[in-house]
């Protein structure tokens, strides 16, 4: 058998193993398997180092590894250096490990969707994490006119925007996009331990949802296309309120499926069934 797996903490919510073993069958890929890795930071190298000689081929990694991933590595592309934060390993058969991030292309293929998006946006992403720096490399490289920072921790902000070119702000500014990186809007039910260990509240009601991002309802009406990286049962509040101001939006399942795909054919060397991939994301069916 060979093993995928994603690891995270939490990563009771992911959909990977769903959207992964869906394309596996599609293809007939019977004798490979993922599934859920749940582990503390304290045991992430400890339990990467043992992926290998378990039968993994690869990992993808999620909240809150995917900088130490990138530290674990033995070989990393120069595009996930320059990110600074991994979010796929593959395990080689000589034991070394490879670190890829399918993040950042995963975003700008997911952004065709946005119809009438302009080709170099401004750009305002929320947050200062793994997915932060994906998000804002792709945003730059893709040509973006301006890609600002905002977190609730300004420090965190700061340096994010003086390693990858972008700019700091103390207040959410006014931007034609808004990629919200950060964890605000998913459910407390999906997570092991106490949502302050990593900084948000996951359960929040809108308006606290909102003003955990630094923003008001109002206030998300001044951004025309909206995306969010946090997926869940229906609209987080963030989409819900841009909704309702007429914006375009995209949400955190089209975005796990297209660098998922990306991980699934890194892996596997096959192509990957987006559509297949796509259908399981949103089944309620295959999401426990």
């Amino acid at each position: 058998m060979r093993r995928l797996g994603v690891l995270g903490w939490p990563v009771a919510h992911s959909r990977s193993p769903a959207i992964h073993n869906a394309a596996l069958a599609a293809l007939g890929m019977r004798d490979w398997h993922y599934q859920r890795l749940p582990v503390p930071p304290e045991l992430f190298a400890e339990t990467v180092h043992a992926l290998g000689d378990s039968g993994f081929v690869g990992a993808n990694v999620t909240i809150p590894h995917k900088r130490a991933a990138l530290a674990l590595a033995d070989r990393a592309s120069e595009a996930v250096r320059a990110i600074g934060a991994a979010n796929t390993l593959t395990f080689a058969p000589d034991g070394t490990i490879a670190a890829e991030n399918t993040d950042a292309p995963g975003l700008i293929a997911a952004l065709e969707q946005l119809v009438g998006l302009p080709a170099h946006p401004s750009a305002l992403v929320l947050g200062a994490g793994g997915s932060a720096r994906a998000a804002v490399w792709a945003l730059r490289e893709a040509g973006a006119r301006e890609v600002s920072v905002w977190n609730r921790t300004p420090e965190r902000a700061d340096a994010l925007a003086r390693e990858l070119g972008a700019r700091a702000v103390s207040e959410p500014a006014r931007a034609e996009l808004l990629v919200n990186c950060t964890a605000v809007g998913l459910e407390r039910s999906e997570s092991p331990r106490p949502a302050t260990e990593i900084g948000v509240e996951r359960s929040a009601s809108e308006p606290e949802g909102l003003n955990q991002l630094g923003l008001t309802f109002d206030q998300v009406g001044e951004y025309s296309y909206v995306v969010d990286m946090v997926y869940r049962s229906g609209d987080t509040q963030l989409l819900a309120a841009a909704r309702e101001h007429g914006a375009r939006t995209l949400d955190g399942l089209e975005i796990l499926v297209a660098q998922g795909a990306l991980s699934f054919e890194l892996w596997t060397g096959r192509a990957a069934p987006l559509e297949v991939m796509r259908r399981a994301a949103r089944d309620p069916l295959r999401a426990g």
